[in-house]
């Protein structure tokens, strides 16, 4: 990073950069590395939740689709520059032989090799924009538009394979050759009668559910408009499969789809987009809520590497702070993984909703919640990496402010809390591309006493209960492995929270109960509100809840292993208890009466991230 490069501009351009959203002004616009082009377009979707379930596909396999033709046989009719400098090839025929700065797997890079993150500004590049999309021969040319220069998109070129058949490459994080799982774009000059085929042909990972029925989402804007409708699974033959046999590895995903409209506009996405300045939106409205203003505060934590705010919301009741004591959560630190955004939103509304347990809750604790850790990687679509070419998700032991401002102001910010108060919970939101359900990582190393091991499950078991249908115990693991010694997770856990969890949402669904279907951005959002009905649960000053699912967690161990719970154990995670217990099943919960209220109320074993190893110091 070159020093204080990204605070170069105007004094009213200072004055953005260090503005928050109110009542009386707009959030200031995000700000993009210079070598991104930004179309000026203001990109906007609606909410909307289909009326029946989107049951998974049928899975097809890994094998090839046998209609797909190689990228070098088409037309490249997207393509966007580089960046850096290096210019994009013109829209023609796809060039057969690598060049000198191309991936190993014959894909271009999303930079230069060597290069870094310098400098940012509003708007991105400057100057007028280039014309990446081949330009249509007349009204009669059914050749897609391509375009993602907006934010979280990340489309790098696309190549015409046939009539109604294309081949798609995505950009890799900025700053680095990898990570492509995330993906975003928009199309246009659409024909609603013929089958279309895509395959994006550089995804990373050996793994997905797309192998095992989950579909991508589609957003028709004419259906938005007309009808209400907003986004969709969709696709048939969808499939997951290496490419070829090429070294590195780089695997595809193909699908068929009609689009619903002769013109239309529409937008393909892996997960419900959740942009930068979506949460700045939704943030500038609790600004303008009177009632919430009163307990809702929103700071800076930080400025990212290119100068987007890190926002923090302290919520609590005006009386009693200094008796209370603190829950932490954060999401997007990757930014990729979307619905840990839509899960925060819903723990925010329901939070700073009229609830009576929501009102409870305030008065109970201190919350401390970090709604978006990489707003860089966000407006950049990048899957997990932020502007320093890294995870920040394997950085929280690193003492490196300048590279990675967001996860070491989190970091400090706990420490002063852990100074002055208990922390009791600290949760962050993730997404997971080869699990299905929700389910949490927790900490044990193995050093803490029986009970204290014990207990670190309990919070897990009791999601289970309040959300049977989407939340899988079976699936929590516990051991604290060397390669996750990074992650904000172990590095809470051993700052001093005991009880220190991520949660992982499946980018798919639900498998339990009778679901087998995606999960919508209502359930998403619900995951909150039974994160907030179990908190109360936990810190119930009745202990029956607890002390039930205590014992159940030592049942299940003991029937697992023939004995007591002892030094040895710490290694066994709950997806290998058998599936005798079902988290749909196990005693009912006892009543709210203690505080007066009355609320609503064995699946695939994998294991987690396959990014687990740091990239390294930047």
């Amino acid at each position: 990073l070159v020093p204080s490069a990204q605070h170069r501009g105007s004094l009213g351009e200072l004055r953005d950069l260090f503005a928050l959203p109110s009542a009386r002004r707009p959030p200031p616009p995000p700000r993009w590395p210079v070598e991104c082009e930004v179309i000026k377009e203001t990109i906007e979707h609606i909410e909307w939740v289909p009326p029946e379930p989107e049951p998974f596909c049928e899975p097809m396999g890994h094998k090839w689709p046998t209609a797909t033709l190689s990228e070098e046989q088409g037309t490249v009719v997207y393509h966007l520059s580089p960046g850096s400098g290096e210019q994009a090839a013109p829209p023609g025929p796809s060039p057969v032989s690598p060049g000198p700065h191309r991936h190993p797997s014959g894909l271009p890079p999303a930079v230069s090799p060597g290069s870094c993150f310098t400098r940012a500004r509003v708007g991105g590049a400057p100057g007028p924009l280039t014309s990446p999309a081949a330009p249509l021969e007349g009204p009669q040319d059914t050749t897609l538009l391509f375009e993602s220069r907006f934010e979280s998109g990340n489309l790098q070129k696309a190549v015409k394979v046939g009539p109604y058949e294309y081949v798609l490459t995505l950009r890799p994080d900025l700053y680095t050759t990898k990570h492509t799982q995330w993906f975003y774009f928009r199309i246009q000059n659409t024909r609603k009668d013929p089958l279309y085929r895509f395959t994006i042909a550089n995804l990373a990972k050996p793994k997905s559910l797309y192998g095992e029925g989950m579909q991508p989402l589609l957003y028709s804007q004419r259906d938005a408009q007309s009808r209400g409708v907003g986004w969709r699974r969709v696709g048939t033959d969808v499939r997951y499969y290496r490419r070829g046999g090429e070294e590195p590895a780089a695997f595809c995903l193909s699908w068929t789809v009609r689009f619903p409209h002769d013109g239309d506009t529409c937008f393909f996405a892996h997960s419900y987009p959740y942009t930068y300045s979506d949460l700045q939106r939704y943030l500038r409205a609790l600004a303008c809520d009177p009632v919430c203003s009163r307990y809702c505060a929103v700071q800076a934590l930080c400025r990212s590497l290119a100068g987007n705010t890190v926002y923090l919301l302290t919520i609590t009741s005006p009386a009693g702070a200094a008796a209370k004591r603190a829950v932490v959560l954060s999401a997007r630190v990757h930014p990729g993984e979307s619905g840990g955004s839509w899960a925060m939103r819903g723990f925010l509304d329901f939070l700073l909703s009229a609830h009576p347990d929501a009102r409870l809750l305030r008065r109970l604790f201190v919350f401390k919640v970090v709604p978006m850790l990489n707003p860089d990687g966000v407006v950049v679509g990048n899957s997990r990496c932020s502007l320093a070419g890294r995870d920040p998700n394997r950085a929280y032991g690193m003492a490196l402010q300048g590279s990675f401002p967001g996860v070491w102001h989190l970091r400090a910010m706990v420490e002063r809390v852990l100074a002055e108060r208990e922390v009791v919970l600290y949760c962050d939101f993730h997404g997971h591309s080869r699990k299905n359900n929700v389910f949490m990582y927790g900490c044990d190393g193995g050093r803490a006493g029986t009970e204290l091991r014990l207990h670190q499950r309990v919070f897990p078991l009791m999601l289970s209960k309040n959300a049977p249908d989407k939340f899988s115990f079976p699936s929590c693991k516990f051991k604290v492995r060397k390669s996750k010694a990074g992650t904000g997770r172990v590095v809470m856990w051993r700052m001093g929270v005991s009880n220190s969890y991520t949660m992982e949402v499946a980018f798919s669904g639900s498998t339990l109960g009778r679901r087998n279907s995606h999960f919508t951005v209502e359930d998403l959002k619900s995951l909150g509100y039974h994160l907030c009905d179990t908190l109360l649960d936990f810190c119930d000053p009745h202990p029956a809840k607890f002390q039930q699912c205590l014992s159940e967690v030592n049942a299940q161990l003991r029937q697992r292993l023939g004995r007591e719970p002892g030094p040895g154990w710490s290694d066994v995670s709950p997806s290998e208890l058998e599936s005798r217990y079902s988290p749909a099943q196990g005693p009912r919960r006892a009543s709210g009466c203690q505080r007066g209220l009355r609320r609503s109320s064995p699946p695939h074993s994998t294991s987690g991230s396959d990014s687990s190893v740091s990239d390294g110091s930047p």
